[in-house]
């Protein structure tokens, strides 16, 4: 064998050993652990989260995904005792791993959540500050609204990789003999394979290839051969699918989901915050319920006993003792339904904020006397009579058209369907896209070649000796059956995103104008049971004096002492009716903030 078939068969080594050693590198920089892909999509879906709250609530707020590592529904169960089914009770990462888990064998860490809201004890007593800001944390429907959110996200990064450099590479080695001729051929190829891709807004395509073949013989004069090849192909569609408009419509789409998402999870954050303190108020209000009918209760037992010494003095009727007895027998029921009322409230807010039913918690009774009263009865000035026509209004008691301005125009929801109308309207032109002929230009350019088991030769990028090809193809629309109707189909979806705007502006109107009405109408009732209140502590008063002077029957007392407490019920009701309406008219009027930790910042009309 002459020196310089050694010296190419030593060239094609090498070059072989370094083709393969870049490839393995290349191929090395690209794995990455299961960690790191995790960070990475954590942070990809943060940067759109945090451009896309930009341009949908005009602000940035942290946000995060991953549950608290101090859940206050954990601490709750493992602080009391709390029975549980199964670990996933405590949190996914209290799991224990199953067969074939993914990186290290350890589920993912909880988020942190800085300091905890409240400490946990035998009994938690709980704000409504603090209850805001637990539901925020432990509300299972806020949690799955943030994380639609994320998703959304996600699904975005993934339409904008059909935009970006796309880069695959691939290692091939094989060992093969062939007998099928008259000489036995054997030996080892290895190949390696880089590729580029690039999809641009126009619509055209730009691929690139280039790759390496060694080919090793163990049989005949063991000779080598290296291919060397590259190509490229650019194509550029004309008619149907060309168009920035048409190529990146997806885009736009995913573009628009993630703002859709941020949507309604801004419209879940001021739901649950407006269900939070209306739970939190009903509780406090069947609280004060309780308190009522136990003190009518301790009234009622008081008149009694005097009803019975004077029976026995023979200065009563048995009828009216019994009567007195009776009505002492109906005040505990009353006590005991009370209570029974008032647990059952309770757990609806342990429900709501995403804690165990049967956790020990108590709420904090003096945020009741913190209720601000309505306007009118504040001033106590408006006599019965005048009371429907006063002008002294609560601050909130907007003029219809101007509450139903601001709804229409901050209401988020509203602004998702009114969006949903111009996606409808993009997808009218995609269709109509769809019925266009096909025209598409491809250019390609070949240079080098392949190499197998049967090649003895090396092959190497020549351009004077590439294969070069421009082509046009066409596909005329005389079948477009699935495009007509889904064209046809289009039309239908923006009639039906049209009236989803309709059915939504009119409930949004019918709800403003109902929560105004309810504020007013609980303002009046306000007023007119704190007169009631005031005239029936005047009545026990009275028929209190007027039976221990025996100048009246007990049953005069016990009416009297019915209606007051009828009354302080009614008072309590109307305060806490007015409070949860100005709340609720806010978030219908899309005006009520509420911020990540579930804190809100009230409408002030001025």
């Amino acid at each position: 064998m002459d020196g310089s078939r050694l010296m190419s068969r030593d060239r094609a080594s090498n070059a072989l050993a370094t083709t393969v050693l870049a490839l393995l590198c290349l191929a090395a920089s690209g794995c990455k652990s299961l960690q790191v892909w995790r960070v990475e999509a954590d942070r990809v879906a943060d940067g759109i989260i945090e451009r896309s709250q930009r341009e949908a609530i005009r602000r940035t707020e942290p946000f995060t995904i991953e549950t608290p590592a101090d859940a206050l529904r954990r601490r709750l169960l493992l602080a009391q005792g709390l029975r549980v089914s199964g670990p996933a009770s405590l949190g996914t990462d209290r799991l224990a791993p199953v067969p074939h888990w993914p990186g290290d064998r350890e589920p993912p860490e909880a988020g942190a959540s800085g300091t905890p809201i409240v400490q946990v004890g035998p009994e938690v007593q709980i704000t409504l500050l603090q209850a805001l800001q637990i539901a925020a944390r432990n509300n299972r429907g806020y949690q799955t609204a943030k994380e639609a959110v994320f998703i959304a996200a996600l699904g975005l990064d993934l339409e904008s990789q059909e935009f970006r450099n796309t880069y695959t590479g691939l290692l091939h080695s094989t060992v093969s003999r062939d007998e099928s001729g008259p000489m036995a051929v054997g030996g080892v190829t290895g190949s390696g394979e880089a590729s580029w891709s690039k999809r641009f807004r126009s619509g055209a395509a730009l691929t690139g290839r280039l790759g390496i073949d060694l080919v090793k013989l163990c049989t005949g004069g063991r000779d080598s051969a290296l291919g060397i090849f590259c190509d490229t192909s650019v194509s550029v569609p004309l008619l149907r699918g060309a168009g920035r408009h048409i190529v990146t419509e997806e885009l736009t789409q995913a573009q628009r989901e993630v703002i859709y998402a941020l949507y309604a999870l801004e419209r879940q954050k001021r739901t649950l915050a407006v269900q939070v303190a209306t739970d939190y108020l009903r509780v406090l209000q069947q609280l004060d319920q309780i308190k009522n009918a136990t003190d009518n209760h301790d009234r009622l037992v008081q008149s009694a006993k005097r009803a019975e010494r004077r029976g026995q003095a023979g200065r009563e009727k048995k009828a009216q003792v019994d009567e007195a007895q009776q009505d002492v027998l109906r005040a505990r029921v009353r006590v005991i339904n009370a209570r029974d009322s008032y647990q059952g409230q309770l757990d609806g807010l342990k429900l709501t904020l995403g804690l165990p039913t049967d956790a020990r918690i108590a709420l904090d009774p003096r945020e009741l006397s913190t209720l601000v009263a309505p306007a009118e009865a504040a001033a106590a000035q408006v006599e019965l009579d005048a009371v429907e026509t006063s002008d002294m209004r609560g601050k909130l008691e907007l003029p219809v058209d101007q509450a139903i301005e601001l709804a229409l125009t901050k209401r988020l929801d509203l602004r998702a369907v009114q969006g949903r109308v111009v996606d409808a309207q993009r997808g009218v032109v995609v269709a109509a896209d769809g019925l266009k002929a096909d025209l598409t230009l491809t250019a390609t350019a070949a240079l080098g070649g392949r190499r197998g088991l049967g090649s003895t030769t090396s092959a190497y990028p020549r351009p004077d000796e590439g294969v070069y090809s421009a082509t046009a193809s066409s596909d005329l629309p005389w079948e477009r059956t699935a495009e007509r109707n889904a064209f046809r189909t289009a039309y239908i979806t923006l009639e039906r995103a049209a009236r989803s705007v309709q059915e939504l502006e009119d409930k949004t109107k019918l709800a403003i104008r109902g929560a105004l009405r309810k504020l007013a109408q609980t303002r009046k009732t306000f007023i007119i049971e704190s007169r009631a209140v005031e005239l029936a502590l005047s009545r026990v008063t009275g028929t209190k004096r007027l039976f221990e002077a025996e100048r009246v029957e007990i049953q005069e007392v016990l009416k009297a002492q019915e209606s007051l407490v009828q009354a302080q019920d009614a008072l309590t009701a109307a305060l806490v009716s007015y409070r949860i309406a100005e709340l609720e008219l806010q978030r219908d009027m899309g005006v009520l903030e509420v911020d990540e930790k579930g804190l809100w910042r009230e409408y002030g009309p001025q």
